[in-house]
């Protein structure tokens, strides 16, 4: 029996405000003339598109299905006509453009062919329970965006001890998991046990913040013909619903340096994640909208929406009563990991948990950064027990393995260290710059190294065939003047010394050439 709580180091009590959107039910989003779809919405390979511009869509059909193992198949989110694959912008703080299919909806909505469910899941075929979820593209909606099929996976059923299901949503604004508990908590409690059955873990703990008493009881509630699965209350602290952190307040197992979870045997999953695996078994339904929290002091009428995926964010916040006076700022997440966004011409995503339309005063843009005074106030705060100013530090310099002998990407960019620092500098975004340089520099090794065993396997080819050739060559001519000098006429045996001269000429060339 596992005591009921432990403990991770640093972390911060933040205002969460998030009773601006948790206060009225999840609403329906709005249904526009036109999605844009990107074929990139989960870690991995891109999806590749299986229609063309011209083709009719039903609601739920493939439109690109996953090319990789790690990689996740996406479909139409209403019916249709395809007008376009070409690249439009994303929800990327880059503002960069991507591949996305846009569909010209028919107003129709209507469903294609779906699967038949499965209800019968516990004497299912646990391949094809994996395969089922694989074709509805499910991939982890707590921001991860890892194919849920590989993350279930036959090789890491066998290695985990615990399932933790992640309710805490411990970032200030966003409510969208906590809407979706009150909800649809009986959903939740189904995904989950279909989760059991593919991993069949000796436990299985679903960790929620002390903040959120009315889905406690919802899920409470839900769970009262569920003993095997145990609900915990979590302290609220911010990150405690980071994945390593809430790992280790519910078992008290840390996980490894640049480590997974699977090593110290657990695999943690999303409340939105479990929805849609029920969704997919249960209902034969793909992954084609999701909850977004559209909050700020920014837009007329703050809440949940289950919103389309491809929707536009001009749409969403035009549908929620539009823009509200003073909103100066968006952003794509929470407050602390969320991204800033230059405008709202982009599209609902599987990982668009949030977007918070703020005010300058709600969110005040960045101050200039002043130099490190050397204060140490980022040490206490910090949950992966790193030394955020000796990572920055080494990050300015560019001195990239003295960085990681610092243990960089054990860093999760929870902002902790950026909140706290007197001099306003940005540390996570040194921090994140100096992962993609790293990242970047493997890549380009990666390729390299691939390039050299390319050029020694050709040269090793090359130099194996023209030994061969030199061998065959070898035999025929020995085998002329083998048959030269057993044959008893001159002019046969004149005939073969000069064949075999003729041939000795040309092995002399080929070897020359």
């Amino acid at each position: 029996m596992m005591p009921d709580l432990f403990d991770f180091p640093g972390g911060l009590h933040l205002h969460d405000q998030k009773s601006l959107s948790n206060q009225t039910l999840i609403q329906p989003g709005p249904r526009p003339d036109r999605f844009w779809i990107p074929l990139q919405q989960h870690i991995g390979t891109p999806a590749e598109p299986v229609v063309r511009p011209g083709d009719l869509v039903g609601k739920g059909q493939l439109i690109a299905q996953a090319t990789d193992t790690v990689s996740a198949a996406v479909h139409a989110p209403t019916s249709g006509t395809v007008q376009a694959i070409a690249d439009y912008p994303i929800a990327h703080a880059s503002g960069l453009s991507a591949p996305c299919v846009v569909i010209q909806a028919d107003g129709q909505d209507t469903w294609a062919d779906l699967p038949p469910p499965i209800r019968d899941y516990i004497s299912t075929d646990p391949d094809n329970l994996r395969e089922r979820i694989r074709q509805a593209g499910v991939v982890g909606l707590g921001g991860a965006l890892f194919p849920t099929s590989v993350k279930a996976g036959t090789e890491r059923a066998t290695a985990v001890h615990t399932l933790v299901i992640n309710a805490v949503e411990c970032e200030p604004y966003i409510t969208c998991d906590d809407r979706l508990i009150r909800e649809q908590a009986a959903d939740l409690v189904a995904g989950v046990e279909i989760l059991r059955t593919l991993m069949q873990p000796q436990h299985t703990l679903i960790g929620i913040e002390d903040n959120k008493p009315e889905a406690q009881a919802a899920l409470q509630a839900a769970l009262a013909d569920h003993p095997q699965i145990t609900l915990r209350s979590v302290p609220t602290r911010y990150p405690s619903g980071g994945e390593k952190q809430l790992i280790q307040i519910l078992t008290g197992r840390s996980v490894p340096s640049r480590g997974l979870p699977l090593e110290v045997g657990v695999l943690c999953q999303n409340v939105a994640t479990c929805v849609a695996v029920a969704d997919a078994v249960l209902r034969g339904q793909p992954l084609i909208s999701r909850i977004v929290t559209l909050t700020g002091q920014g837009v007329v009428q703050p809440g949940n929406y289950r919103t389309l995926i491809g929707t536009r964010l001009d749409a969403l916040i035009a549908h929620a009563g539009g823009y509200a006076a003073g909103a100066q700022r968006l952003v794509l997440g929470g407050p602390m990991m969320g991204v800033s966004l230059a405008h709202d011409q982009v599209p609902v995503t599987k990982g668009s948990n949030c977007f918070i339309v703020g005010t300058t005063e709600e969110l005040p843009q960045p101050q200039p950064a002043q130099p490190c005074i050397r204060c140490g106030a980022c040490v206490p705060v910090c949950p992966a027990n790193l030394l955020p100013q000796q990572l920055y530090w080494h990050a300015r310099a560019h001195d990239l393995d003295k960085a990681q002998d610092y243990h960089l990407f054990d860093c999760i960019e929870c902002g902790c260290c950026a909140q706290v620092c007197p001099a306003q500098i940005p540390l996570v975004d040194y921090y994140r710059h100096a992962k993609a340089e790293i990242t970047s520099a493997q890549r380009e090794q990666v390729k390299a190294d691939r390039a050299r065993q390319r050029h020694e396997a050709r040269q090793q080819r090359l130099a194996r065939q023209k030994a061969e050739r030199q061998e065959k060559l070898r035999r025929k001519q020995a085998a002329l003047q083998q048959k030269s000098a057993g044959s008893d006429d001159p002019k046969q045996a004149e005939i073969a010394a000069a064949m075999a001269r003729v041939a000795a000429r040309k092995a002399a060339q080929q070897v020359a050439g």
